[in-house]
């Protein structure tokens, strides 16, 4: 039976898991960072990984490697061309973050519509009469963007619906009738519909090697307009969205995720007056940790079971000796 390497801390149901699981050893790392599991890949056969970095160098070091398991869904810190040189399955947990990370999503935006931080922060220094100032809107009516419409971002348009908001989407891989049976108005122009759109809420997997809202992206949004990201760092020019929010060229940003995690706290991103900020946190809710933590984990046992679902391996066509659920 396998010895199974933790990368990160994992809920407990996880855990609990592992400790079921006959015959199975493993190690557990808590902090998630490179350097602090990098001495324990050369025993690992089956490394459980969460957000850091696992460059070609690590997967090297690691001899007797079977598959690696990403506690999540994104993989773009995992080097996957390194693993397919050696036929190594790269597995992610399928859909049990989507909700989380919607609901988050629409917090970020209410949070910056009804300005709660800064009500909350005049009620406890006693300026009570900041509530005559009258800066809180209403989303009804409000025109959402959508970039990207997939899992997470039907759900974010149900809700948004709820609000009596305009949805849009934009998703060059969804047809017109998908979008419309998800409930939101295409939006093939992208450059037309950033102009039109109060929020931009942003809901694609990677980044590729340049960022899809940059600076000539962001000269297009209305001056008023807030950006969501809980996607993924580097989807949003960090730099050119500093210098947006400087000059008041937009009105906000909410971001649950960043090119560097942590961001440096010399951040101006983090020193903006313009940002609601949070830690990557939006898939890890009790609920979802405790979902990601066990399909992750079942994801090795499966593999070294012989019956992995085939659904949830990235890099399938790179693993030909791979045995899937029949």
């Amino acid at each position: 039976m396998p010895h199974v390497l933790v990368a990160g801390k994992i809920h407990e149901a996880g855990v609990a898991r592992l400790r079921a699981a006959p015959g199975v050893t493993f190690d557990l790392v808590d902090e998630v960072s490179t350097a602090s599991y990098a001495p324990l890949v050369d025993k690992a056969d089956a490394i459980l990984i969460r957000t850091q970095p696992m460059p070609a160098d690590v997967i090297q070091k690691a001899g007797r490697l079977k598959i690696v398991s990403r506690h999540g869904v994104g993989y773009d810190a995992v080097d996957v061309e390194a693993l397919n040189r050696r036929h190594i399955p790269l597995a992610i947990v399928g859909d049990v973050n989507s909700r989380p990370v919607a609901e988050h999503a629409m917090m970020m935006m209410l949070s910056f519509a009804k300005r709660t931080a800064a009500y909350d922060a005049a009620t406890r220094r006693g300026g009570w009469n900041y509530r005559n100032s009258y800066e809180a809107k209403e989303l009804a009516g409000k025109t959402l963007l959508l970039i990207g419409f997939g899992r997470i971002g039907r759900i974010v348009a149900r809700m948004a619906a709820a609000f009596e908001m305009v949805v849009q989407a934009h998703d060059p891989y969804q047809s017109e009738t998908e979008i419309l049976k998800g409930g939101a108005e295409p939006a093939p122009d992208l450059a037309a519909a950033l102009g039109a759109a109060d929020y931009v809420s942003v809901h694609v997997p990677l980044a590729g090697n340049n960022a899809l809202l940059g600076q000539a992206e962001l000269a297009k949004m209305k001056p008023t307009a807030v950006i969501i990201n809980t996607a993924r760092g580097g989807l949003v020019d960090e730099s050119a969205l500093a210098g947006a929010l400087e000059t008041g060229s937009i009105a906000g940003a909410a971001l649950d995720v960043f090119v560097d995690e942590p961001p440096p706290t010399d951040h101006p991103l983090l020193r903006s007056a313009r940002t609601i900020l949070s830690p990557h946190s939006a898939g890890l809710t009790e609920e979802c940790a405790a979902r990601m933590s066990t399909a992750s984990v079942q994801n090795i046992l499966d593999f070294f079971a012989n019956r992995i679902d085939p659904s949830v391996v990235v890099n399938g066509a790179h693993v030909p000796h791979l045995a899937f659920a029949s």
